[in-house]
């Protein structure tokens, strides 16, 4: 994108935590920053993005099919050490470009989710680079401990949306990453809701008893979810077809949203009153 129309995306993404409108509404995107290679100030860019199933994420650097490589892509090899944005979190990544087979199955699977791609490289004669992002340290971000988890949950939420979707318009199979997407929002929730049983909710329930039926229930909540998410983790492992995960996919997201809704209502404005969760 033009740089005008770049800062502009930039700033609507940290405005709204991550939330772009336009073209860009509901996609998956990311804010990273290079070091200039000949500079040495920071670069940053908006992109989107691909999970890749095991923690990281990736990048490509299409540049809408120009014929050279974006400066980005330059600035990160000279400097693999970059700053990833997704609304939520703030990390520093190591940049690894993908060779051989790895970046070609990766590529593979990003033209399969999205064919733009592969227009994109259609349209050029180099090979666009496809880069892993693998976080290495969490950057300090001042918010709540409320304001963090209603960021959390809403990320949570965009991304059910956004695996709905694709499921719901995947046709009678199911792509491979597609299946990614799916695997990879079973992890993330199951993490997060272990992360609240073992930390966040002994400490709410130290504080504040009064809210131990809150909680208990909410425990309860993340067991049924756990079952539900493993199910579906075995559906997605096999050979089977896109109703059946449409079916417990659109179950999960009604049961999710309930239960994060329910839980905001409960705790928000307490988790706002503590300064510290691990004292």
């Amino acid at each position: 994108m033009p740089h005008t129309a770049n800062q502009h995306v930039i700033a609507q993404f940290r405005a709204h935590d991550g939330e772009v409108g336009g073209p860009f509404t509901g996609a998956r995107l990311l804010l990273l920053t290079t070091t200039g290679a000949r500079s040495g100030a920071p670069h940053t860019v908006p992109l989107g993005y691909l999970h890749d199933g095991q923690g990281a994420t990736l990048v490509i650097g299409s540049a809408a099919g120009a014929p050279h490589h974006p400066a980005w892509y330059h600035n990160l090899l000279a400097e693999p050490r970059v700053t990833v944005e997704t609304g939520a979190f703030t990390y520093e990544a190591e940049a690894e470009v993908l060779r051989g087979s790895d970046r070609d199955e990766a590529f593979a699977r990003a033209v399969e989710a999205d064919p733009a791609w592969g227009e994109y490289q259609a349209a050029t004669s180099r090979v666009l680079p496809v880069v892993r992002l693998r976080p290495v340290r969490a950057v300090t971000v001042e918010r709540t401990w409320g304001q963090q988890t209603k960021l959390i949950h809403d990320v949570f939420r965009r991304e059910m949306a956004l695996v709905r979707a694709e499921v719901a318009h995947s046709g009678p199979g199911l792509g491979a990453q597609l299946r990614i997407n799916c695997l990879t929002l079973c992890q993330g929730l199951r993490h997060h809701h272990t992360g609240e049983d073992e930390g966040t909710f002994p400490v709410v329930e130290t504080h504040h008893p009064e809210l131990a039926p809150a909680l208990r229930r909410l425990r309860a909540e993340h067991e049924t979810l756990a079952r539900l998410l493993g199910e579906l983790e075995d559906v997605l492992r096999g050979d089977t077809g896109s109703d059946e995960v449409r079916a417990r996919v659109d179950d999960l997201t009604h049961r999710v949203e309930a239960h994060l809704d329910w839980e905001e209502e409960q705790l928000l404005t307490v988790l706002d009153g503590l300064t510290d969760l691990d004292e």
